[in-house]
Order: C-alpha cells, then sequence, then structure tokens
C-alpha cells in the first residue's frame, strides 16, 4: 500500500511530505493507521543532526497512537482493530535487559536509530529505494508497518492525541521524577526545563509528595503551565531556583535536579550539580548534540558530598508497564494529559509545530493524521 509521511531526506534538514510504499507486515509486525502524533524534541534533534541517523530518507515520529490494520505471523498480543501506543524503545521481553526489569534498555533497542526493522531490513521504500522509520515505528506516517515489540495496547476510551504523549514525553518525564530521582514526600525537587518532558517531571514529583517542585524554564508559558500542573514555585533560571532550595532546606540545596532542557550541554549538568545538596541525586533525561562531551563539574564536591550523576532512558521504566500505568492514573483523574497539549497541526505543519517549540508557545504539540 502506498501512506504519506513527513521525512528528512538529509541532516541538517526539515521535514518534507512525501508518499512511500509499504511492505506488508512480516513475521511478528504489524500495519498501524496512526492518527495521532506528538512533536516531540528527539527528532528535531534528527533534524538538526545533533541526533544523527543510520538512513536517510528517515520518517519522523517516535509518539504515536493508532489502530491495527494488519498483523503478520507470530503475532500473538495485538489483533486488528486494537487500540495501541507506539513505544520509541523497543521491549522483546527475553533479552537479559528485560528479564531483569530493565525493558527500556531492550537488546532491540540498539537498532532503533539505525531506521530500519529488528533484522536490518526496511519495509517503506520510496522510488525501489528503502526509507527509515524514527526507532522502527515513524509515527509520522499516516501507516507504518511495525514490530510488535514496539507497540502496547491501549484502551479504547483513551483518545488518541492523549494516548500518543505516552509513547514518550509523559513516562520519561514521570520515571524521571520516580525512579531516576527517588522523589519521596517532603523534598526538595528543581525541574530545568518544562517542556513536553519536564511539565511530566513536575507532575511526577508532585504527585510522589515533594514540598517543593521548582520549576525553571526561561519561557513564561512554561512557566505558567509548571504552576498550573504541580510547580509550587517557579523561576526563570537555574541560579533562582537552586537560591530557593537552598533557602527552604536550611542551606542545603535540593534534594534532586531534573535536567529536561531541550538540548542539554555539560554547562546545564554542572548547574544542576551545584543546586543539589549532599547525598542529592542529578537527573540527566535531556539530550543534546551526540558530539557534545565532557562538564565544568568540581569533582571533589562530588565526591565529598556524595553526590550522584543518574542518565535516565524512557524514564528508566519497561515501557509496557509504564504506559499502562500511566493511562490508568489519567482515568482516574491523577494524570493531566489533555492539559499537555498546546496546539494539533495537520501534517503538512510539522515544521510550523517545531517552529512553535523553539519560541516557547507549545508543550506539546501533536499532528492528527488526516486517514
Amino acid at each position: 500500500m502506498r501512506t504519506r509521511a513527513a521525512a528528512l531526506l538529509e541532516q541538517p534538514g526539515t521535514w518534507q511530505v512525501i508518499e512511500v510504499d509499504l511492505d506488508e507486515p512480516a513475521e511478528h509486525e504489524v500495519l498501524v493507521r496512526f492518527v495521532a502524533a506528538g512533536l516531540c524534541h528527539s527528532d528535531d534533534h534528527a533534524a538538526t543532526g545533533d541526533m544523527p541517523v543510520g538512513k536517510l530518507p528517515l520518517i519522523g515520529g517516535h509518539e504515536g497512537a493508532g489502530v491495527v490494520e494488519a498483523v503478520g505471523p507470530g503475532v500473538r498480543a495485538l489483533a486488528v482493530g486494537d487500540h495501541v501506543v507506539a513505544q520509541f524503545v523497543p521491549t522483546c521481553g527475553r533479552c537479559p535487559a528485560c528479564v531483569c526489569g530493565g525493558g527500556n534498555l531492550c537488546d532491540l533497542g540498539m537498532s532503533a536509530l539505525a531506521g530500519g526493522m529488528p533484522d536490518g531490513t526496511y519495509r517503506a521504500h520510496r522510488g525501489g529505494a528503502d526509507v527509515g522509520q524514527m526507532t522502527m515505528v515513524g509515527t509520522f506516517a499516516e501507516h507504518a508497518v511495525v514490530p510488535e515489540y514496539s507497540l502496547t495496547k491501549i484502551g479504547d476510551d483513551i483518545p488518541f492525541p492523549v494516548a500518543a504523549l505516552l509513547s514518550c514525553g509523559v513516562p520519561t518525564g514521570w520515571g524521571s521524577a520516580e525512579y531516576g530521582a527517588g522523589v519521596r514526600a517532603g523534598d526538595t525537587v528543581i525541574v530545568m526545563g518544562t517542556g513536553g518532558v519536564g511539565i511530566n517531571a513536575v507532575q511526577g514529583a508532585a504527585a510522589r509528595g515533594a514540598a517543593h517542585v521548582i520549576a525553571a524554564d526561561p519561557a513564561p508559558f512554561k512557566r505558567e503551565k509548571a504552576l498550573e500542573l504541580g510547580a509550587t514555585h517557579a523561576f526563570a533560571g537555574i541560579d533562582e531556583a537552586a537560591e530557593f532550595a537552598r533557602s527552604v532546606t536550611g542551606g542545603q540545596g535540593a534534594h534532586a535536579a531534573i535536567v529536561a532542557v531541550g538540548v542539554t550541554t555539560g554547562e546545564h549538568v554542572a548547574q544542576a550539580v551545584n543546586a543539589i545538596a549532599k547525598m542529592g541525586t542529578v537527573v540527566v533525561t535531556g539530550i543534546g548534540d551526540i558530539a557534545d562531551e565532557g562538564a565544568p563539574i568540581n569533582f571533589w564536591l562530588l565526591s565529598m558530598m556524595q553526590k550522584r550523576i543518574q542518565g535516565v532512558l524512557f524514564g528508566m521504566g519497561t515501557p509496557p508497564h509504564e504506559i499502562t500505568k500511566l493511562a490508568q492514573l489519567y482515568r482516574a483523574g491523577r494524570l493531566k494529559l489533555d492539559e499537555l497539549i498546546t496546539t494539533t497541526y495537520r501534517l503538512d505543519e510539522v515544521n510550523q509545530g517545531y517552529q512553535d517549540m523553539h519560541a516557547g508557545r507549545t508543550i506539546r504539540g501533536v499532528v492528527l493524521h488526516d486517514t
């Protein structure tokens, strides 16, 4: 079949709407009609070239939700008509990482940025040439063939635009607070950057009983949203946030600082290290230029104060479990998702969506496919 998709033809580049031909689903693969796709900053890292990809053209999008239209041989957990959420990291359930509870680090994820299926082949083609799919899903396509390991079944009662956010931004941010920072009742937590990921770290920290949830973001709109969604205080910069944290902890500093800046640098990490107290944790969730190395950190203080730097992928949780759990919290009214969607776009407006993101006008933009 033929479908439309927004793809990168070069790096750096902008998103171009093209038509691609799709193969039938092979073993353990599923044909999905995507209804909604989130505009996450990670796809923009691919557009800017900060994050090299293994295959061009590359269909973008790793946040998405849709309906199963066909299943290949060997698929057992999904059926035609099921509503599904895409996972930007697969979970095979059998590799060493999966069996010990680290499904976010599944071995199949090692080939995610190669753009093809786990076996190295491709299901989308243009003019006889293979076309890659962002993290093996490519939700900027109206239809896509996806490994069953990269999909989680979702209840039919969850709206597709909301469900799409459960692919990445929500579990990554929430898990950064729950697992990465290990937030406990009474803690003081700083969240640096309150966009589509950081805003959910705010929600996660608040839900876990943090006494002070301090948002730091230069965009007034994002600070306002942070205060609406669980932040107790909001500042334009990390220095002000750190000073306030020290003022409410007897001069100690925050128990944790979660770095969710859109383009994270070593300077951001160093600022976070300086903002936390002894035995505190810096959670590095945001990503930047893959070639950017090093951070101006005082290692004496890191050692003598027993501070910790923790990297986080998908919030450190196993994707199917986290997606299901967070959907339950949404149903119960304990997690705000509708409020995260600032603007919806047509597929042809993907570049406008990213312009709005860079201008600080959105928390999360969502593409609604016209299928």
